[in-house]
């Protein structure tokens, strides 16, 4: 008995070959490479090639000859790790991580901490309105950073802020929020404003992940909703609170736009009053590239270093409870 093979034809009677599996198998293989493609392509060109620039920027100088006038008296020459050895030692930059520093701790903790909170307020039963709630505390995060330090700073000027008026019509002191130790808190409150909002949907987006039958088992135990907070709500969005503690430890090493705004309404806030500042200030004001690259190769790295830092011993914590 013999069986008929069946051919395919295409155009005008021409049989169609059909490719073969070795060649199908090819194609299927390759087809996720073409897929990666543009994004590779993106990446490399406005992610790994200006890291890339960066560091070869940092590692040479422009050295001038005579009164480096006419052709040829300024030229680019290897400089090694002398522009990091300089950024190290620079007073100016070091005192800018020393005033992020304070910035951070008084951001970090009270952001974290009111998002935390409105996240488990909204996470009740018994709120109300929890969408329009929702919405007005994540509503500061939409507004632009530059935009919300012109706000806040308009309101900091006791010629125009209206809390001023207020402060002046009850007889109360008017402390100057835009100089000394008060700018810290000044600062922050910005911070704090536009950030909670992000950091309160993460947590509440883990909140509303848990299962129901966890709180319904609780309450059969006769769990308070304080002990059902505490003891089983916080610790089961804790890698929420990692994540947020991550990305609020990098928002606060790279602030800029904020003390730049208020930079022209005081004569408290310098232009390098923190690191990020200081680049910019050497790159666009000073006009050395160089320097400003080596200043912004070791942000980099410390925020590299301290982000990695904190998830290990994140991770670790979490393998030694899970192993208990």
């Amino acid at each position: 008995m013999t069986t008929a093979r069946r051919k395919s034809y295409g155009v005008k009677g021409a049989p169609y070959a059909h490719p073969s599996p070795t060649t199908a198998l090819k194609g299927a293989l390759r087809a996720p490479y073409f897929f990666l493609l543009p994004a590779t392509l993106l990446f490399a060109l406005f992610f790994a090639l200006p890291i890339g620039y960066a560091l070869w920027l940092s590692l040479h100088k422009v050295q001038v000859k005579g009164l480096g006038l006419g052709a040829g008296a300024r030229s680019e020459v290897w400089a090694g790790l002398e522009n990091y050895t300089d950024a190290l030692t620079d007073n100016e930059l070091l005192d800018g991580a020393l005033r992020v520093l304070g910035y951070g701790v008084i951001v970090v903790p009270v952001m974290l901490g009111l998002a935390l909170l409105f996240a488990l307020m909204l996470d009740t039963d018994k709120v109300r309105l929890a969408p329009f709630t929702r919405l007005a505390i994540f509503l500061p995060y939409a507004i632009p950073g530059v935009v919300a330090a012109l706000l806040w700073g308009f309101l900091y000027l006791p010629d125009v802020s209206p809390f001023y008026f207020i402060l002046d019509r009850l007889g109360m002191p008017q402390p100057d929020l835009l100089d000394g130790g008060p700018l810290y808190l000044a600062l922050s409150n910005i911070a704090v404003w536009g950030g909670t909002g992000f950091n309160m949907i993460v947590i509440y987006t883990s909140l509303q992940a848990i299962p129901a039958e966890v709180y319904e088992a609780a309450k059969l135990d006769g769990a308070t909703p304080l002990q059902i907070a505490l003891k089983i709500k916080i610790p089961m969005v804790t890698p929420s609170l990692v994540l947020t503690f991550f990305f609020s430890i990098i928002a606060t090493l790279q602030v800029f736009s904020e003390p730049t705004t208020l930079k022209p309404l005081t004569n408290s806030v310098s232009t390098t009053w923190s690191p990020l500042m200081k680049v910019y200030r050497d790159a666009f004001g000073a006009g050395d590239i160089y320097s400003a690259a080596a200043e912004a190769v070791i942000i980099a790295i410390v925020t590299l270093f301290l982000s990695f830092g904190f998830l290990r011993a994140a991770n670790s914590r979490n393998k030694q409870e899970e192993a208990r």
